[in-house]
């Protein structure tokens, strides 16, 4: 089965978990859409697990398209979501430009982070028909801004605005949300407000989908573990990369992906 903005919309709709994982090259993409993913994320993280970057800022627009292609070519029906990358939607003439090029290479959606400030690019993206997927909470690309890798909204103030920034990129035309390192009890009541599926890593397992990056799935970095991440390798039933991804998808969709010890309060 295909899978589209609606059939997504409709699994919001029914509770049913969206499953969502990073890839970044046509073997990973072919894998993980047979397996029955139904969004791939072509993410900036490739900076940091592909090239070695300490963040994601480094990653160019040449890249994104070029790894947005691979990721089509694999591609065996799952919704493509491509990040724009740091800078690359400054203004709502570059978001345009850039957006295209991705569009072009293969996605289905592209992804921005930020709040209210998007408004202008949303909107100007959705009525030229490129699907937006915004990016709350902990926003990698404004790490240095943010003094770190730290949860966000854990302040009633920040929470508020969060909440806010949510339903204005709803009204501005996104079609996706990914909320990420915030508190479980707060990224619940944004998804209950939002007509549209919020996806979620490391906000609890009270969102719509989860998202996760495939190279911390497989734990193929034990120096890099988050609260939010957890080894699907690390199982005694799992024997193989198939059997790690079903174990996600299966984890995800009966809600036990992320449990309390893997959330924030």
């Amino acid at each position: 089965m295909k899978q589209t903005l609606d059939s997504l919309q409709q699994l919001k709709q029914k509770n049913q978990p969206i499953v969502v994982l990073t890839a970044y090259d046509a073997s990973f993409a072919k894998l993980l859409s047979e397996q029955g993913v139904e969004a791939i994320l072509v993410g900036d993280s490739l900076g940091m697990v592909i090239q070695g970057h300490d963040s994601t800022v480094p990653v160019s627009m040449d890249q994104m398209v070029y790894h947005t292609q691979c990721v089509a070519k694999g591609n065996r029906g799952s919704l493509i979501i491509a990040d724009m990358p740091y800078m690359s939607y400054a203004d709502t003439d570059t978001s345009l430009k850039n957006a295209t090029r991705l569009m072009q290479a293969g996605a289905n959606m592209i992804k921005i982070e930020g709040g209210s400030w998007l408004v202008p690019s949303i909107k100007a993206l959705t009525e030229k028909g490129i699907p937006v997927c915004a990016h709350l909470g902990l926003t990698p690309q404004s790490v240095d801004a943010l003094s770190g890798f730290k949860v966000q909204g854990r302040e009633q103030q920040a929470a508020d605005r969060l909440v806010e920034d949510a339903l204005a990129v709803e009204a501005a035309g996104s079609r996706l949300i990914v909320l990420e390192c915030i508190p479980q009890d707060l990224a619940q009541k944004i998804t209950k407000q939002l007509k549209i599926p919020t996806i979620g890593i490391g906000a609890g397992n009270q969102t719509d989908g989860q998202v996760l990056v495939l190279h911390d799935l497989l734990g193929l970095d034990q120096d890099f573990r988050p609260k939010f991440v957890r080894d699907f390798f690390d199982d005694n039933a799992v024997h193989s990369i198939s059997d790690a991804i079903k174990a996600y998808i299966a984890t995800v969709k009966d809600r036990s992906f992320p449990n309390q010890n893997q959330s924030f309060n």
